[in-house]
Order: structure tokens, then sequence, then C-alpha cells
């Protein structure tokens, strides 16, 4: 099987198990608390998906990226929802709830609506050289891959809580060795062109981040709790939908690399971000 078939399967694994694992520990009640709130998630789809996309992009046409690398980076800004972002709120002391309820909708929702903002923005970057995505596949996939598995671990956690709260421990540690071997792999076969990357690359990387947590601080409302849970989930892009696009659309190539470097970037700045974070509002 060549490599990037398999790096491609490992990519619908680890999504699929993730999902799941984060399905078997979100309560409905969550869920429905958040989402009840109309307010709260109009504004977090309006910072997902048209802020943090839009900002991309705009750093995208001032760097003059290439178009592969560019459409990478913006697959990642596209794909909210993230796992880490229940984490990285706890750490930085907001609402653990709200940022589960947020989570869970924003995932929901990046199923359908992040292949058609790529449809959008993708044309708009890749300048003679012609790059899109397939939106019905790319649709199908990410239901079949990450809203299946979300609702049948929310339906065990619902039905069966003491099998889940048995499932959950083993699940997180699979998850992390997968997320480890999926990205050696993806390391080992596009290192080079990670290489490549310059310095002011990860200065815009930076500033991508950064960015999507002042829109999710923005678009929060509320108190501080709320506002620091949705900066988090709005700063940290789901690596898992994000690489199953990039795999799928344009495999071996710097898409895939692109995706996967901001993945690492952005949990490395908004970890310490929440640590610091976490430790100013101790003190406050």
């Amino acid at each position: 099987m060549p490599i990037e078939k398999i790096i491609n399967l490992l990519v619908l694994v680890t999504l699929f198990e993730m999902m799941m694992v984060t399905g078997l520990g979100v309560r409905a009640q969550q869920v429905m608390a958040v989402a009840s709130n109309w307010r709260l998630v109009s504004r977090a789809a309006i910072a997902n998906y048209i802020f943090v996309p839009a900002c991309a992009f705009i750093l995208l046409r001032l760097y003059q990226s290439p178009p592969l690398i560019a459409a990478g980076f913006l697959i990642a800004a596209a794909c909210p929802g993230a796992p880490y972002g229940p984490p990285f709120t706890s750490l930085a002391k907001g609402q653990v709830p709200v940022a589960v309820g947020l989570m869970v909708v924003l995932a929901g929702s990046s199923a359908i609506l992040s292949p058609l903002v790529l449809r959008l923005l993708l044309p708009l970057t890749s300048g003679k050289q012609h790059l899109d995505i397939n939106v019905v596949r790319m649709v199908s996939i990410l239901l079949m891959a990450q809203l299946l598995p979300l609702a049948i671990g929310m339906s065990v956690r619902a039905f069966l809580p003491a099998l889940a709260e048995k499932l959950a421990l083993p699940g997180k540690r699979l998850s992390v060795v997968l997320n480890l071997a999926l990205f050696a792999l993806i390391l080992s076969v596009h290192y080079p062109i990670l290489l490549q990357i310059r310095p002011i690359g990860f200065v815009g990387m930076a500033a991508l981040a950064l960015m999507s947590v002042g829109f999710g601080w923005l678009s929060g409302g509320g108190g501080k709790g709320v506002r620091t849970a949705s900066a988090f989930l709005t700063g940290v892009r789901n690596a898992g939908v994000s690489l199953v696009i990039a795999t799928s659309s344009f495999p071996g190539t710097a898409a895939v690399t692109a995706a996967l470097a901001y993945a690492l970037f952005q949990t490395i700045i908004l970890a310490v971000l929440a640590v610091a974070w976490g430790r100013y509002a101790a003190t406050g």
C-alpha cells in the first residue's frame, strides 16, 4: 500500500477514535445548555467560520505563500472544534462546561461548514494553480469520521455511563498513541518540506493563533469564564479534521505538511498561553 494511503487511513482512524472518546466524556445537558444559547453559538460561528478563515486568508495574501502551502494553512484555519479546547480552558481557569458544549457544536457543524468555507476561499489563494475540494465527498467523509463516532460516544455516555467511564481512560491513552504515530509518520515523509518553512512563516502562524484567541474572547460575551472558554475553543483549530481534508484532497503535497505544522505550532503556543492565562487569573 502506498505510504500516502497509509497516512490517509491512519488520519481517518485517529479522528474516528478521538471523536468517540470525546463523546464518552460529554453529557447531553452540557451540549444542550450551550446550543440553546443562540447568541453565544451565533457569535462563535461568526468567529470560527468567518473571522479566523478571513484572517488566515489576509495573512496568506500578505506573505504571498505558494498555493499548496497556503491551502494547508487555510484548511487548518477553517476547522474548529478541537478536543484540546476544554483542557486548555481548564488550564486557563475558564468555564469548562461551556468549552465542552462549544466544542461539540463546532465539531459537529464543521463537518458541513468547513468544506463550504474552503470551497469559497481556496480558489482565491491558488493563483493559476487550480486547487479545490470535492465538498460532497468531504462532507460525507467528515460525517462518517467525525459526527458518527461523536454520536456513538455520547450515546454510550447517556445510556451506559459505567461503560463510558471504563472506556474513557484507555481511549484517551489510545488517542495519544495514534496521534504520536500519525505525526511521526507524516513528519518522516514530509520533513524536507517542513524544513523549508521560513522563520517569517512561524511568525505568521503565531499571529494567526493569537488573533484567533482574540476573536474568540471578543465573541464570548458574558463573564470572564465564558470569554475564556470561547477564546481557547476559537484559538485551537481541529488538527484531525484539517488533516483528513488535506490528506484526502491533496495527498503527498505541501498542503499536508503545512496543516501539520500549524497543528503542532498552535498547540505549543496555546498550551503556554493557557498556563500563563490561568496563573494570571489565579492572582487576579
